[in-house]
């Protein structure tokens, strides 16, 4: 198996970010690797706003996609820095990526552009009717991540803090 250089962490803002970004920056310790933490503005949102921006005549006609955008990118990356402090690994310095689009393609593209060598990400998907004709963003990271991919799963109780408590590292109990 080749060494792991590069390890990226999905960090979708949900329950699971804290406790994906630590153990992403554990392994990143562990394995002498470098950290990329990565979040995608689902292309669903965007299109949104675009077609309420186009609907809405009380809207600031002065700004765009672009600077909606800007705006979304600036606010995720404020949170994920306040996730790598609250995770203790601001030390590691992680590079942080923000980008706009379908979640599994951008998280693919950014495995083939950065050379990651490990892909971390939690296993939570959409239910119901709509998971099973659509699949969820990890079910297809799971089928075609042409990396390794490690799940991390939270407890029943979806609480990191709580999970944290009774010693459950990495999805294993």
């Amino acid at each position: 198996m080749k060494r792991i250089e590069t390890i990226l962490a999905a960090c979708d803002l949900s329950d699971y970010s804290l406790l994906i970004v630590k153990s992403a920056a554990q392994l990143t310790v562990a394995l002498n690797a470098d950290l990329i933490i990565v979040n995608v503005i689902n292309q669903r949102d965007v299109d949104a706003f675009k077609q309420v921006f186009s609907l809405n005549t009380y809207i600031d006609k002065d700004m765009d996609i672009t600077d909606y955008l800007k705006e979304r990118k600036e606010e995720r990356i404020e949170k994920i820095q306040k996730i790598v402090n609250d995770a203790g690994c601001s030390h590691l310095s992680p590079k942080i990526i923000v980008r706009a689009g379908a979640p599994f393609r951008e998280l693919i593209g950014v495995v083939n552009q950065e050379e990651i060598d490990l892909v971390v990400m939690g296993t939570k998907g959409r239910g119901g009717l709509a998971g099973m004709l659509l699949g969820s963003t990890a079910e297809k990271m799971f089928r075609c991540c042409p990396v390794p991919l490690l799940s991390i799963r939270l407890a029943k109780d979806h609480s990191a803090a709580t999970r944290e408590a009774r010693g459950v590292v990495f999805g294993y109990r």
